[in-house]
């Protein structure tokens, strides 16, 4: 099992990529949200900053699968990633407003120029223009930060060399450095695309050389043993 000293981290800022699909699998996940909450509160009492980049989920793949339908195929890739992507800053207003008294009032929507300073310990962005997910942003400001590691909770426990939905033989993988990882995804993002993480934002992690670890982010738990500096089930890509 992977360990990466999260509890040693100077300055101990977090930057969580936050997919979609655990904060609306379907419907919103009301009890999801009220745990996840929960423990990040638990580390603002240790004196961690967090920036949290929200996935698009669900909704933003069935507002794309709408519109593709509606025009019959004649969609823009563009048209499709727009979708998207306010489909992710509706998910960040939401967790930006369950942390209303911890979060800066606005949103990152622009990662290489948005102000970055606050009063505030807890920063919330969300997508940003055609061309890669919130993966993407979530590098870009790791990168401006000059922060080491970005966490990437998702809905699944680890990357595996195949898809396990398609594969039941699928093996999963602890350690894997970017250029084994690139070979496995490609260098190609498409709108809704349900990669491990998004191929561009792995080619700007291993330019700038960032650790990014993949964790399920409904086991708190095991979140909690990653942070703690122990092993934990998941992924670490560097």
């Amino acid at each position: 099992m992977p360990v990466y000293p999260i509890d040693k981290l100077e300055p101990k800022r977090i930057i969580i990529s936050l997919g979609g699909s655990l904060i609306v699998p379907d419907e919103i996940n009301v009890e999801y949200l009220k745990k996840f909450r929960a423990f990040i509160l638990s580390w603002l009492k240790k004196d961690y900053k967090f920036v949290i980049i929200t996935g698009g989920g669900a909704p933003a793949r069935r507002y794309i699968d709408a519109a593709t339908a509606v025009l019959d195929n004649d969609l823009t890739d563009d048209d499709k990633d727009w979708l998207g992507i306010h489909g992710t800053r509706f998910n960040g207003h939401l967790v930006r407003t369950i942390f209303r008294h911890e979060a800066r009032a606005s949103l990152i929507t622009h990662p290489e120029e948005d102000e970055l300073d606050s009063t505030k310990p807890i920063l919330v962005g969300a997508g940003w223009k055609p061309g890669w997910s919130s993966d993407y942003v979530a590098n870009k400001l790791a990168a401006r930060y000059g922060a080491p590691v970005v966490l990437n909770l998702s809905n699944i426990k680890q990357v595996y060399d195949s898809d396990p939905k398609k594969n039941p033989n699928a093996k999963p993988i602890e350690e894997m450095g970017w250029a084994d990882f690139r070979k496995m995804v490609g260098d190609t993002w498409t709108p809704g695309m349900n990669v491990p993480y998004d191929p561009i934002a792995a080619k700007l992690a291993q330019e700038a050389k960032t650790t990014v670890l993949v964790l399920d982010g409904n086991n708190l738990e095991n979140l909690q043993q990653c942070f703690e500096g122990k092993p934990f089930l998941g992924t670490k890509l560097y």
